[in-house]
């Protein structure tokens, strides 16, 4: 009886010790496969979207403005009791037409500066010649010996030039041909889709509320969708008075200085300064090279640059700070990975809704506690920061 008790007792630590081994390892063995997947979801996630980013860039662009309109339907709604479809078609009707408005009358002066493409070509060329020939008085008897040899074949040079001028010019005519088609199809779904959700009214909302399981997921998530809609909107409404605001200030100061279709230049403004930093960059480059071209020398071609500097300058550090406030600040290093990242993944367009996005994505992470670390990167200051800086 000893040796079988004993023989008992020897099983019953050994059953009892395997369990505990067996729960220590598989957290450590299962933790290299869970990242793996979800490594392999976003690998997933972003080439869908790369893929389908002629379905999808509509979705997002209707969702953005219906995120804008909402309001003024909720208030046509409640205030003078018009129909949400009627309030939601006026809406649409009205941002096709000014769409259509705006394309008319910036096309001609695109259309001239497309026809002066090849006369800004030259004169940056001419200006690089003449940079290059400086240089070249400044080098030695090799250079000289390699100057000699480019005399002696002038015609291969002269023949290339005008290659490249008239190969360029057909690819980008056809380039533009074979997309209008398609953008003019994505811009129709978009303005449909907005109509459909602006006429639903709060039938989101409603949906939200139903799918939530106890009241207090039901307020929570409802307070969630109501503040990101009011931010977001906020947000977009404001910066885009503020770029408005800015293309005025450049037309103007591009006209007082002789620049010419200063209109162009303040819609182009306004519409680059959607895309941080590479806008301006993008807005200041093309400024200098037509006036390069206009004016004919760097002395004189430096004024409207400095202009377009100086307004955009202002735009950033003071006036869009003081407007839109330190609530829905961003990291700035957060920002310019957010525009490089979409716009690779969508092009120009994904610059665009770059920073739209990381607000809705802001406002989301500021309410839900894992995401906590997240809202606090895109967040100019954490909250840790601020809360010692309080208690100091």
């Amino acid at each position: 009886m000893s040796e079988r008790s004993s023989e008992s007792r020897v099983e019953q630590r050994t059953t009892t010790n395997s369990p505990t081994i067996g729960l220590v390892t598989p957290p450590t063995s299962q933790g290299g496969p869970r990242w793996a997947i979800i490594g392999i979801f976003f690998i997933m996630l972003f080439g869908a979207l790369y893929f389908a980013a002629s379905f999808v860039l509509p979705v997002i662009i209707a969702l953005l403005f219906a995120l804008v309109l909402s309001p003024v339907v909720r208030f046509l709604r409640r205030r003078l009791k018009i129909w949400e479809p009627v309030s939601a078609f006026v809406l649409v009707i009205g941002t096709l037409a000014t769409l259509i408005s705006g394309f008319y009358m910036l096309s001609d002066p695109i259309t001239k500066i497309v026809g002066d493409a090849p006369r800004y070509v030259e004169a940056v060329d001419a200006q690089m010649r003449s940079v290059q020939e400086r240089i070249d008085r400044l080098r030695s008897a090799q250079q000289q010996a390699e100057t000699t040899v480019e005399e002696q074949t002038p015609d291969t040079a002269e023949e290339e030039e005008p290659q490249e001028v008239v190969v360029r010019n057909p690819d980008l005519l056809d380039s533009a041909t074979t997309a209008l088609p398609q953008v003019g199809a994505s811009i129709a779904f978009a303005l449909v889709f907005l109509f459909f959700l602006l006429a639903s009214g709060d039938l989101f909302y409603q949906k939200l509320i139903k799918s939530m399981p106890t009241l207090s997921d039901k307020k929570r998530a409802l307070h969630i969708a109501h503040d990101i809609e009011r931010e977001l909107s906020r947000y977009l409404f404001t910066i885009t008075m503020i770029n408005i605001g800015l293309g005025i200030a450049v037309g103007t100061s591009l006209w007082w200085v002789g620049m010419p279709t200063p209109v162009i230049f303040g819609a182009l403004a306004t519409l680059l300064n959607f895309i941080p930093y590479i806008g301006s960059l993008l807005g200041i480059a093309l400024v200098g090279v037509i006036a390069l071209a206009e004016f004919g020398n760097l002395g004189a071609a430096l004024a409207p640059v400095l202009l377009y500097l100086a307004c955009t300058t202002l735009e950033g550090q003071f006036v869009t700070p003081l407007v839109v406030g330190r609530r829905l600040e961003m990291n700035a290093a957060a920002i310019f990975l957010a525009v490089a990242f979409w716009g690779w993944i969508w092009g120009v367009v994904g610059m665009f809704l770059a920073v739209p996005v990381m607000v809705a994505i802001k406002v989301f992470a500021s309410y839900i506690e894992p995401l906590g670390p997240l809202g606090d990167f895109l967040s100019v200051e954490s909250k840790a920061s601020t809360s010692d800086d309080d208690d100091d």
